[in-house]
Order: structure tokens, then C-alpha cells, then sequence
């Protein structure tokens, strides 16, 4: 099979897989924390040529589960209001608890309901449940990861 083939294969997997192509969440990471790539990749506990060829669609999946784990953590924790808001030192903070962390994945966890949970109860403070779903309904075309966390925000699960 062509080189542009097996890309375009793995990153239709991905889209299965991940919901979207890793490129694009990765770049997400990138920017929200403005650090480089390679930096990226040794928080995750994967090599940066690794992360390269995953983001490129080179290679399909994240083979290690605690790599995926750490990247969903760190996309959670783009959500807390100290790091949204830029602050320089609870980004750094957020990026070395990560690197730090240990998730044990298994069938039956993803190591990052406590952050979901801060983040949810966090939303809940600042908004009314009817205008968190009003609000999720405004989002579902065009951002539906952030319309379903205040859909959940707001019915308080």
C-alpha cells in the first residue's frame, strides 16, 4: 500500500478510535500549554518520534494505554479555570502532575474521574443548570466534546 494510503487509512482509525485524528487533539495540547512537541511527548511517557509518527497518521494508535491516559488528563485539565486562564504556573503544574502520575487502565477505570468531577462541579458553580444545557445545545454543532461536559455539568451527573 502507498505511503498517503496507510496515512489516510490510519488516520480514518483514528477518527474511529479517538473521535478525531491524534494530530489534532495533540495540537490542541501544544497550544493550550504552549510547549513544543517533544516536550509534549516526555510528559506523555512516549518518544517524541513516536508522537510525530502518531500525529502524522504514520502509525494508527497509541499502543501503551497510560500514554492515552496521560493525554486524557491533560485535556482535562486544560479545563481548569487556573490553566484556561493562562496562568504560566498552574500550567507548568498541571503538565508535571501528569508527568508524574501512575494511571493503572483497566476495563473498568480511566484514572481521570476526580478532575472531571472538580471540573463539573466548578461549571455548576458558575452557571444554572438550564443555561448549562441551553448553552450545550448552542455548542453541539461546532464543539460537541465541550456541549456534552455542560450537558453533564447540567443535569448533574
Amino acid at each position: 500500500m502507498e505511503d498517503h494510503k496507510i496515512v489516510q487509512r490510519n488516520i480514518a482509525l483514528q477518527r474511529e478510535w479517538y473521535g478525531e485524528p491524534l494530530g489534532d487533539r495533540v495540537r490542541r495540547l501544544v497550544v493550550a500549554f504552549d510547549v513544543s512537541q517533544a516536550f509534549l511527548a516526555e510528559v506523555l511517557g512516549i518518544s517524541a518520534p513516536m508522537l510525530s509518527q502518531v500525529m502524522s497518521g504514520r502509525r494508527a494508535k497509541i499502543g501503551n494505554p497510560v500514554v492515552l491516559a496521560r493525554m486524557i488528563m491533560l485535556e482535562r485539565k486544560i479545563l481548569v479555570p487556573e490553566v484556561a486562564a493562562g496562568n504560566r504556573d498552574a500550567m507548568l503544574a498541571a503538565l508535571e502532575d501528569v508527568r508524574d502520575s501512575r494511571p493503572t487502565v483497566g476495563r473498568d477505570n480511566i484514572p481521570v474521574v476526580s478532575e472531571d468531577r472538580k471540573v463539573l462541579a466548578y461549571i455548576r458553580d458558575v452557571a444554572e443548570d438550564e443555561d448549562l444545557v441551553e448553552a450545550a445545545k448552542r455548542l453541539d454543532d461546532e464543539f460537541p466534546a465541550i456541549a456534552d461536559l455542560l450537558r453533564r455539568a447540567g443535569h448533574g451527573s
